[in-house]
């Protein structure tokens, strides 16, 4: 799976690539023309916006519950949804398909209590934008062209600029954010493994299905010390539909109507939606140094995707899919 298809949502996008590219060829390419492209960048842009106001709407639940009852409650929610479209027959997998099913479990488990966490401490934007270093460092590390090292060098020096020392900064907000992007990281290659020895999307729906079981002690258990109120569990359930469900339908009819470097492109703009969001929703603003960082990542980000869609596209002209 190329990279950028990996890119594709925190949980449930690379599910409808899955699906996706396991349909005939004329079901996944691009259709509509002008107006199908144009009605796929607003099911992208839809997307990305239903995922970040997800996430600031779990965290107005978070003095109530905090990070780890929203989590608990968005991986149920999850949970339900990947296993009702995934349907994975758990019953026929062999260990050599156990094993990269329980990783990923630990990886959405871990990847998503860090993210709200930082969140929490450091802001949506910051928190999205340093855990997208993840898909960035996965990208980068399979390449050797002077291209990547100066992305890699930009990159490099937003984090610097986000981490400088200043009397409010958080660096256990900024280690939690870096740690759900080492997450990501592993997200992405662990679901390469999972593709190739489980069909459509069980294995992810097996790995959210078992993330969500288990939540279960641990939304317990937060629950009891902290009672949750019926405002609170309402906002930690939108963000699990609106980080979950909603991404994952609207991408896979995205997928219908643009490439999938344009896809990739567009992922890039998730941390401008965050800080947009965090800054409009939940009143966390930032410094012009932050936004200049944020646009150096997305920049990072987009160079790096549309050199490597080049590169695919002149190395396999001419030959078999």
């Amino acid at each position: 799976m190329h990279f950028a298809h990996a890119w594709a949502g925190r949980i449930l996008g690379p599910m409808a690539i899955s699906l996706l590219q396991r349909r005939p060829a004329a079901a996944t390419a691009p259709a509509g023309g002008r107006s199908g492209r144009l009605a796929g960048v607003a099911l992208m842009l839809g997307s990305g916006l239903s995922n970040q106001v997800g996430a600031a709407t779990g965290a107005l639940a978070f003095p109530v519950i905090g990070p780890a009852g929203v989590v608990a409650v968005r991986q149920w929610v999850a949970g339900v949804v990947l296993l009702a479209i995934g349907r994975p027959q758990v019953r026929r997998f062999t260990w050599r398909q156990w094993w990269p099913v329980l990783s990923l479990a630990l990886v959405f488990a871990t990847m998503n209590l860090s993210l709200y966490t930082s969140i929490d401490r450091i802001g949506l934007g910051l928190a999205v934008t340093l855990e997208f270093l993840g898909p960035l460092t996965v990208a980068l590390a399979a390449s050797r062209r002077a291209l990547d090292l100066v992305c890699a060098a930009s990159a490099g020096a937003a984090v610097v600029v986000l981490a400088r020392p200043q009397p409010a900064t958080d660096y256990l907000g900024m280690a939690l954010a870096l740690l759900a992007a080492v997450c990501w990281a592993c997200y992405i290659l662990l679901n390469r493994v999972i593709g190739r020895r489980l069909p459509g999307a069980e294995g992810s729906a097996a790995a959210a299905g078992l993330s969500a079981l288990a939540y279960v002690p641990i939304g317990i258990a937060t629950f009891v010390h902290h009672p949750p109120t019926a405002t609170a569990l309402r906002e930690a359930a939108a963000a699990g539909v609106l980080s979950s469900a909603v991404p994952f339908l609207a991408d896979m009819l995205a997928l219908r109507r643009v490439p999938a470097r344009l896809f990739g492109v567009f992922m890039s703009v998730n941390p401008v939606l965050a800080a947009l969001v965090g800054l409009v929703v939940l009143d966390q603003g930032l410094g012009w140094p932050e936004w200049l960082a944020i646009a150096a990542i997305v920049t990072a980000n987009t160079v790096s995707v549309l050199a490597a869609g080049r590169r695919t596209a002149g190395g396999s002209s001419g030959r078999p899919g």
